[in-house]
């Protein structure tokens, strides 16, 4: 099949078939006569495979790594689970980053209230954003 069919049943650009192609998600194709790039069955499911775990937030260096491992025969199982608990940790980490912010954002907004707009004549600087010195 073309790439752009390929494209069409994955449900991904031909720019980004190209893309992995060129980065080693995807083996390069046989052509045909005519140059074009003629993609098998297992392109359609390696390509699926690749869009998925996109989806889950691996990266395509983790993605490949993970790949590495099934081309040279091994269980891949646990390595995908640390990368995927890697992921939730940082995830993890920054909703409390998060948090720490919207705790922070909401104590400037209650200072806001307080304050005074007429007491504002600073031309270059919020009261409301401005630390207490």
């Amino acid at each position: 099949m073309r790439i752009g069919e390929l494209a069409d049943k994955v449900g991904v650009s031909t720019k980004t078939v190209r893309y992995y192609e060129s980065v080693g998600l995807l083996t390069e194709p046989e052509r045909t006569a005519s140059g074009y790039r003629d993609y098998d069955v297992d392109a359609v499911e390696r390509l699926r495979f690749v869009r998925d775990a996109k989806s889950t937030g691996l990266t395509l260096s983790e993605i490949v790594s993970v790949l590495e491992l099934k081309t040279a025969g091994e269980r891949s199982c646990e390595h995908s689970r640390e990368l995927l608990e890697r992921h939730v940790r940082e995830i993890d980490e920054q909703l409390k980053s998060l948090r720490n912010t919207r705790k922070a954002l909401l104590a400037l907004s209650e200072r806001a209230e307080e304050l005074d707009p007429n007491s504002c004549t600073d031309p270059n600087r919020c009261q409301v954003i401005s630390s207490v010195e």
